[in-house]
């Protein structure tokens, strides 16, 4: 286990009061955001939660989709505010087919609001979100953007999309802390929020935050901040912009991981649950579990090779898939080749037959490929 000294972890610093709002700057330019940023100083589901339950109003009419468990729960609480949700529900595991979603937004007479998550960690779903982006402006509705397991790993722009609330947590791409999320809010979502009947007096109010801290100058941030996410938080961007390119070269990065591990995979002799590469996500890779193979049992020959890390998807697909993790520090050569190298040799220890020489190839001219873009550490 790691150890700390303990003075770094009971005895830090207070993070300075004139620090929150430079630091919510710097987190609207790694979003390319030019809208208010506030934070939610817990893990970014509490956040999503926040944004739901202070859009939420008696009638809102709302069209969200739904990729994995995380879709599901902010129809829940939007509909617990009163908000009448239509869902778009994609197949298990799978990206949202935009013709479904078009078909949706076009059989509703009214429509306020969409949601959506960009990429899902749970199953390694990239959802079309520029195609949603422009239908949801095309009929004027707020856009709604679950960004935590994209940013970072992926191009996202606020401004360039016309996101009106987008939810990150550094903790994946950006390699940052878990306890400390962000929200970015336009103008058009701040006034929705502030409509009658308002959430207010409440650790969700959006509403009371705005008027707490930046309504009053962004300074200190109203309650007690945890001044140890906060520098982590700082940490964390101070990493990113030491980047030749900034949050651009960490992009290139993970979409470079990424390319590694699907070469590696069908290499292996194995299609990738997602077979289109611009429908998969860039933090995680689903690999399928073939039929005969439980997927404890994967689980556990695979984590049997040093340096990999490997789990079951998350929300009804568990049996279905692995993912092969190769977010933040993970996404560089050394860690690829461990998760593929991994999986194949837990696939060949259950029966399976794959190439494990044609995959370690396959990753290493990935990588070979991109210099001096790829890390070979």
């Amino acid at each position: 286990m790691t150890q700390f000294a303990a003075e770094d972890l009971l005895d830090p610093p207070a993070y300075p009061n004139v620090g929150y709002a430079v630091l919510a700057d710097r987190i609207g330019a790694v979003m390319r955001s030019f809208d208010d940023v506030v934070f939610v100083q817990a893990e970014a589901v509490v956040a999503l939660e926040a944004v739901a339950a202070s859009l939420a109003k008696p009638g809102l009419a709302v069209l969200n989709v739904v990729t994995s468990l995380y879709g599901e729960y902010f129809a829940t609480w939007l509909r617990r505010g009163g908000a009448v949700v239509e869902d778009v529900v994609a197949g298990l595991g799978r990206p949202v087919e935009f013709a479904a979603f078009q078909a949706a937004l076009d059989a509703m007479e009214k429509v306020d609001v969409v949601v959506l998550v960009h990429g899902e960690a749970a199953n390694g779903v990239l959802n079309p979100l520029p195609e949603i982006a422009a239908s949801a402006k095309a009929r004027g509705a707020l856009l709604v953007v679950d960004a935590v397991a994209s940013i970072g790993a992926h191009e996202f722009e606020v401004q360039t999309l016309g996101i009106d609330i987008a939810v990150i947590g550094p903790q994946k791409g950006l390699g940052g802390p878990a306890g400390l999320s962000a929200i970015s809010v336009s103008e058009a979502a701040w006034a929705k929020i502030a409509e009658e009947p308002a959430l207010r007096l409440s650790t969700l109010s959006l509403l009371d935050l705005k008027e707490k801290w930046l309504d009053v100058g962004a300074d200190a941030l109203p309650g007690t901040p945890a001044p140890l996410e906060f520098w982590a938080l700082n940490a964390a961007l101070d990493r990113i912009d030491a980047e030749e390119d900034g949050v651009e070269t960490v992009v290139e990065r993970h979409q470079l991981a990424a390319k590694a591990t699907r070469a590696g995979i069908r290499a292996l002799g194995i299609t990738p649950w997602i077979e289109d590469d611009a429908a998969a996500s860039a933090l995680v890779t689903a690999a399928p579990i073939p039929a005969g193979i439980e997927a404890q049992a994967l689980v556990a020959a695979a984590s049997e090779f040093e340096g990999s890390a490997i789990s079951p998807g998350v929300g009804g697909v568990e049996a279905l898939l692995v993912r092969l993790n190769h977010t933040a520090l993970r996404a560089a050569y050394r860690p690829v080749l461990a998760n593929v190298v991994a999986y194949g040799q837990a696939l060949a220890s259950l029966g399976h037959a794959v190439d494990l020489d044609a995959a370690i190839e396959a990753v290493a001219k990935a990588y070979q490929d991109a210099e001096p873009a790829g890390s070979a550490e």
